[in-house]
């Protein structure tokens, strides 16, 4: 077999899907409980937002991310952490400026973005390379924000998940390896089929695979009904995949899924029909980390 493909999986994000499916996780215990199941289906990274216990609504508290870590790491399983550092990025237009977006947290500093990282020291953290309309709202990740959050991060000896939803994000991630923000070799995620990002088209993903540094690796997921389509073409082309709740709620057409592992077991079915296996944590850490 050819070499092991990381699966992650994103446990429940920050969008509005509790209200449409009771499987998305919302209190630490829940979240963590979805990441461990997910690991032992085959996830061996697990992504992870937070939410407001009582609402589901996205939240940024501390204790919320600390007692899913703890909850993980005190747990039988070796699987990588990946915390997000994507709230606090979104706004909303109201005349001729843009503020915060309502149902979303409100912005932050890149410093207070990474407040919970640099305490709780994840082996991976998101990065989001990108400025783009998301839906009716904007995601701003201005660069100047991204050298310091990226400067941060690798100084903090964490690795950073490049999310990108564009060409032009690679080009920008590339500038940022080029003058040291981010350090070789990189990892990206190529997020495909956000409004109004790269459409979740395997041509696309060949194109962006393309315009990669030397050296990358790289994993891709689609939103949806193309989840599990964008995963069998990374697989083709020799990539890594994403699945789970936080981008599609659904294992089959018209059948909800029950969990993140059910996404997870689905995703390495797809990776072994293309020859490869699920890669375990150990084997994920090498590949990522060298360790």
């Amino acid at each position: 077999m050819s070499n092991p493909t990381i699966i992650t999986c994103a446990l429940t994000g920050a969008g509005d899907t509790v209200g449409r499916s009771p499987a998305v996780p919302v209190t630490p215990k829940q979240i963590a409980d979805q990441a461990i199941d997910a690991a032992n289906a085959g996830a061996a990274v697990v992504h992870i937002h937070v939410r407001d216990p009582a609402t589901g609504a996205p939240s940024v508290e501390f204790e919320l991310y600390a007692e899913v870590v703890e909850r993980i790491r005190g747990a039988s399983t070796d699987v990588i952490i990946n915390l997000t550092s994507g709230p606090g990025s979104l706004y909303a237009p109201d005349g001729l400026r843009l503020q915060p977006a309502p149902g979303v947290n409100p912005p932050m500093t890149p410093q207070q973005r990474l407040d919970h990282i640099l305490k709780l020291k994840p082996e991976i953290c998101s990065l989001d390379v990108a400025t783009l309309n998301f839906g009716r709202i904007a995601m701003v990740n201005l660069v100047s924000d991204l050298e310091f959050m990226g400067r941060t991060i690798s100084d903090a000896g964490i690795k950073p998940e490049i999310e990108v939803f564009d060409l032009g994000h690679i080009r920008l991630a590339k500038h940022l390896l080029e003058i040291g923000v981010l350090k070789a070799p990189t990892f990206f995620q190529f997020c495909l089929g956000v409004s109004w990002g790269a459409p979740a088209q395997a041509d696309v993903l060949q194109l962006m695979r393309s315009m990669l540094p030397s050296g990358a690796l790289w994993s891709a997921f689609g939103i949806s009904h193309d989840q599990f389509k964008i995963a069998a073409a990374a697989c083709e082309l020799g990539g890594h995949v994403r699945v789970g709740l936080e981008d599609n709620l659904y294992i089959a057409k018209g059948k909800r899924a029950g969990n993140n592992a059910e996404l997870v077991e689905e995703a390495a079915r797809i990776v072994m029909r293309h020859g490869s296996r699920p890669a375990s944590p150990s084997e994920a850490r090498k590949l990522l980390l060298g360790s």
